[in-house]
């Protein structure tokens, strides 16, 4: 079968396209044949080893597909050969077929086609369980969305309004603006991608918060954190989703002064220490999506042979909402 493949430790140059035999799925997994595969930052760190989980190369990237299950293993109770599913895999998915676990996989509803579905699971799973499960946002509540226009951003907007909140979405571009305003976003505002002053970045923070957020969801990290952090409302809750812009060494002071709290999210490890939760989250999930609340943004889409250029595009924070490789039609 086809395989995107990285075989050195490097960035998206180094992958290349080549062979590697069909997996067989064990007890407990299926075999998906891959009709489309979302890219996430982790793709970019694990290539260059960067990630805390590294698999022996040579490895296809790729940790979320969907597509239609083609063999089902021992043990994998109520998943059918001929399902339609979105699924996590860790690593793998930039392949014609990837096995998964039949626990990490969700059946499609009809409406939903494999692009949609292949940027849907982790950055809504994500956004949900950061929002709802750790940042505890209630309705009426101001929410801080930084990184707004990338996969987890733009699903954060959603879903924030679809709890209730007023959102405010932090972006670098105007043309990323335009897109978390259709969103859904109550206000946006643009921020400098390469901070060179701090202070200049907290006024901007407070200018556009007077009352500051109770939730602030970021993605980001770097040199935002501690000016984003200072534009927290009392009791309010900051997030940690990941860490793009590098991995922050915040003053704990600021929680202090405002009884706030910094709050990780590990929603990875969160599904497999409490699988019923996650369970109900996606189906909670999957009925937004049905009444048209949420709705994966899929800004660009390559084929198989132009991973590579679609990590890279990636990689350069380049992507509005989700980049996803599709192999078949």
């Amino acid at each position: 079968m086809r395989a995107l493949l990285s075989t050195a430790v490097g960035g998206p140059e180094t992958l290349t396209l080549g062979d590697l035999p069909r997996p067989e799925p064990k007890p407990g997994e299926v075999l998906i044949r891959v009709a489309a595969c979302g890219l996430n930052f982790p793709d970019v760190l694990m290539i260059e080893d960067k990630y805390q989980f590294k698999p022996p190369r040579p490895f296809a990237p790729g940790a979320e597909v969907s597509g239609t299950v083609e063999a089902v293993g021992d043990g994998s109770a109520g998943i059918a050969a001929g399902d339609r599913v979105m699924a996590l895999t860790g690593h793998g998915g930039l392949a014609d077929y990837v096995a998964a676990a039949a626990n990490r996989c969700v059946p499609l509803p009809d409406a939903m086609p494999f692009d949609e579905a292949a940027a849907f699971n982790m950055t809504y799973g994500t956004s949900y369980y950061a929002l709802k499960d750790r940042g505890m946002l209630r309705s009426g509540e101001t929410l801080l969305v930084l990184g707004a226009a990338g996969g987890v951003g733009i699903a954060a907007v959603e879903l924030g309004k679809a709890m209730g909140a007023r959102v405010v979405g932090g972006v670098s571009s105007e043309k990323k603006a335009e897109a978390v305003r259709r969103a859904g976003a109550d206000e946006v505002f643009v921020y400098p991608r390469e901070v060179t002053d701090g202070r200049a970045l907290t006024a901007l923070y407070k200018e556009v918060l007077p009352k500051g957020a109770d939730v602030i969801y970021d993605p980001i990290g770097g040199d935002h954190t501690e000016p984003a952090l200072r534009s927290l409302a009392w009791d309010g809750r900051y997030l940690v989703i990941g860490f793009t812009g590098g991995i922050p060494r915040p003053p704990l002071n600021l929680t202090l002064l405002k009884s706030s709290s910094i709050v990780g999210v590990f929603w990875g490890a969160a599904m497999t220490r409490d699988p019923e939760l996650n369970r109900r989250n996606n189906m909670e999930l999957l009925e937004l999506y049905g009444e048209g609340k949420v709705k994966p943004l899929v800004s660009e889409r390559f084929p198989l042979e132009r991973g590579g250029e679609a990590i890279a595009h990636l990689a350069a924070r380049a992507a509005i909402g989700k980049v996803v490789v599709t192999l078949e039609g």
